[in-house]
């Protein structure tokens, strides 16, 4: 059964924004997107090694939602964590619900 860690109430994200937070022994970022979903993936861009991509900028790439790193550009699917611009790359996608007006992500 998969454990969850309450990040932040949901109006507490801005719309296409991202927001980190620690869950387990690593960093998450967080964002909401225009249809009211809500995904987490590793905030560690894995091309520069800074923990930023919650920093990144949010958009959309032959209709998949990702996020663009703020430090060399590449875009990561919000879904799979795959690199757009390099396949053989990708960042962790964490599992996300919201309870209660809260959202909760499990490592």
């Amino acid at each position: 059964m998969p454990t969850w860690t309450q990040v932040c109430r949901l109006d507490d994200l801005d719309v296409e924004r991202g927001a980190a937070a620690i869950v387990g022994s690593g960093q998450v970022a967080v964002f909401r997107l225009h249809d009211g979903s809500v995904h987490a993936v590793g905030n560690l861009d894995p091309f520069s090694g800074a923990q930023v991509l919650a920093r990144g900028i949010v958009g959309t790439r032959g209709g998949t939602d990702f996020v663009a790193s703020p430090m060399h550009k590449q875009g990561f699917d919000l879904r799979t964590g795959r690199c757009l611009d390099d396949p053989d790359i990708a960042v962790p996608v964490y599992a996300v619900r919201v309870v209660e007006g809260v959202v909760e992500v499990s490592p």
